[in-house]
């Protein structure tokens, strides 16, 4: 056999490898990793799939995706409307620990092929 095909998983989780990678050098500190909340019996709750927090203080909640090639919009494009609002559950569901929480942000990282791209602030929890 030339080589072992990958399962979805073990390509998510490279995918969340390269993506954290990409944040700690650009000076970003893990918080945590695939932080995930239940929003009950019969509805769907929420996962994180990094928490990271900038040198300011700011608590980053990244949404990392990733796609063979930007065909078809790309991996950004691949977020659709009821994803973003179990990033956003989880992510209160998060801030809710802390009397005065921090200032959050929003961020996706997007990996097409070979490019590696970080959107800062791509959606808010309006």
């Amino acid at each position: 056999m030339a080589g072992k095909a990958t399962t979805t998983k073990q390509a998510g989780d490279a995918a969340e490898e390269r993506a954290l990678a990409h944040l700690l050098r650009h000076g970003l500190t893990l918080v945590e990793r695939n932080y995930r909340v239940a929003a009950g019996p019969s509805a769907r709750g929420g996962e994180v799939d990094l928490i990271l927090r900038e040198r300011d203080g700011t608590l980053v909640f990244v949404e990392v995706r990733a796609r063979r090639d930007a065909a078809h919009g790309g991996a950004a494009a691949s977020i659709g409307p009821a994803k973003l609002r179990r990033i956003v559950y989880a992510a209160q569901r998060y801030v809710a620990r802390w009397a005065s929480p921090p200032p959050c942000r929003f961020d996706v990282v997007a990996i097409d092929g070979a490019e590696v791209r970080w959107l800062r602030a791509a959606f808010d929890a309006g």
